[in-house]
């Protein structure tokens, strides 16, 4: 049965050269959207032709935490498509770093990129989406919450102001029939968590989670769905946890 709850909508994804990002543009376009894929790696491009029609699909090589870029970027999308629905932040980064090595470079690099990045990304879609509203929707993680990791300290902070920045938009853009909310996953057993992961790890992280499983790409990206669509219409300023339980013991 064919899905097209977002028949005719215009969608943004950002980071979306692999793992969860891509999942989340293969479900947006398996439900009717137009999908732009936007990434810093140029395997996007191969990724976008994998994913969809030429008409459907759309990539742009970006980096998001340059304000020129992304402005270019909302400018191909408009000058394509007319309009922009939907906003998936998702690109961002997670190097492991003890604070006694981190490096204002190095809190800077992750700051940039997940939390600035999401900004620019937000302020490029406001004019378009000012007209006609839309849903945005800003990919956290439980790390953000209440649960601290050790050597992420960064990547935590960056998450944990997502969380705030996402309750503060839904609020002020509300009167503009704009709905902003967040996801934060859990553990995803995502290709790059497969490389990484020893089995060890892995299993002990299966132990700790009450489903006894893995999130997979494609639970993140059914949720995203839903928000980007008209059958979450009354929901913003959330942050839905989606962890397997791991985080309510």
């Amino acid at each position: 049965m064919v899905n097209n709850t977002l028949k005719d909508k215009v969608a943004i994804v950002t980071g979306s050269a692999q793992g969860i990002g891509r999942k989340i543009a293969e479900e947006l376009a398996l439900r009717g959207a137009k999908v732009a894929l936007s990434d810093i790696n140029e395997k996007v491009v191969q990724v976008a032709r994998e994913i969809g029609r030429e008409e459907e699909v759309m990539y742009v090589v970006a980096d998001v935490s340059n304000e020129d870029h992304v402005e270019k970027m909302v400018s191909n999308v408009l000058e394509r498509w007319g309009h922009i629905d939907i906003l998936v932040n998702n690109a961002g980064i997670y190097p492991y770093k003890s604070l006694k090595e981190m490096t204002e470079a190095d809190w800077d690099k992750v700051i940039d990129i997940n939390l600035k990045g999401m900004f620019n990304c937000v302020k490029g879609v406001l004019p378009d989406m000012h007209e006609h509203g839309g849903s945005i929707i800003n990919i956290s993680s439980i790390a953000g919450t209440t649960v601290g990791y050790a050597q992420l300290a960064h990547y935590s902070a960056s998450k944990a102001g997502m969380s705030g920045f996402t309750r503060s938009a839904a609020v002020e853009l509300a009167e503009d029939g704009i709905r902003v909310n967040a996801i934060a996953p859990g553990a995803v057993e995502t290709p790059t968590v497969k490389e990484t992961m020893d089995e060890e790890t892995r299993q002990a992280t299966i132990a700790s989670i009450p489903l006894k499983r893995l999130g997979k790409p494609e639970d993140i990206a059914n949720l995203v769905a839903f928000l980007a669509s008209e059958e979450s219409s009354y929901i913003t300023g959330q942050l839905i946890v989606i962890d397997g339980g791991m985080t309510i013991q």
